[in-house]
């Protein structure tokens, strides 16, 4: 499905990377999908279009010139009108800990080099579709002295502060919140929030849990030892 088909607006991505074959390279097959692309050769360069084109897709590089794709994405995400935007790195890093650092900025996936041009734009469109197909953007849980809105992905609080979240974080608490008191295992959250056709570390989790009890307080999720994590309701 093309993204012109998906919806009347093509969908906007930045494609951000050192090496112009690959940026040539992904220009080329996104445009052919229907996807409205601006490009970059170095982290501030991505920056600067990023702060007047918001784009709802950052294919992102890790290594490169005068600011690093981790560093990128972090300040990436404190732009508002891009805190929902998906961010896939693209890079020869394999290490372990360079996709935890990407999952901790917020990342949506993490690809190593070399990339497949056919497979990447299935999971793109992949990415949308799921987007597309999810709940009313106005639906909302109260719980617990939470409320968790879907229309503009905040989560206030008893003491009537107002949280907003990335994309995932979100997620995460709106899906354990749907099923208070109910154990999940780190596959299962994983399988639910990031999708079967996307491999992540069960770590990942883990990181996003810490972060949102530094945003909302230690008392909403429990962890159950060797098993998972739940919504707890009890206020």
């Amino acid at each position: 499905m093309s993204a012109t088909k998906a919806s009347q607006q093509p969908h906007r991505v930045l494609v951000v990377d050192d090496d112009t074959d690959i940026v040539e390279l992904l220009e080329y097959n996104l445009t052919k999908e229907g996807y409205d692309v601006r490009t970059a050769n170095d982290g501030r360069k991505a920056l600067e279009v990023a702060k007047t084109y918001f784009p709802e897709l950052v294919l992102l590089d890790i290594m490169m010139p005068q600011m690093d794709g981790i560093e990128a994405g972090r300040q990436m995400r404190d732009i508002p009108e891009m805190r929902q935007a998906f961010i896939l790195y693209l890079t020869a890093r394999s290490e372990e800990y360079s996709e935890v650092a990407a999952f901790e900025i917020g990342a949506d996936d993490y690809i190593t080099k070399p990339i497949k041009p056919r497979a990447l734009m299935s999971r793109i469109n992949a990415l949308f579709r799921r987007e597309a197909q999810k709940a009313d953007p106005g639906d909302r849980v109260e719980i617990a002295g939470l409320t968790i809105n879907r229309k503009n992905y905040s989560v206030n609080l008893p003491d009537g502060r107002s949280v907003i979240l990335p994309k995932k974080e979100f997620e995460l608490i709106f899906f354990l919140a749907q099923h208070p008191n109910k154990v999940f295992s780190r596959e299962e959250l994983l399988q639910k929030i990031w999708g079967a056709d996307i491999y992540v570390l069960e770590r990942t989790v883990d990181v996003h849990i810490r972060k949102l009890r530094e945003k909302l307080g230690e008392t909403y999720i429990r962890t159950l030892k060797g098993v998972g994590y739940m919504f707890t309701d009890e206020e």
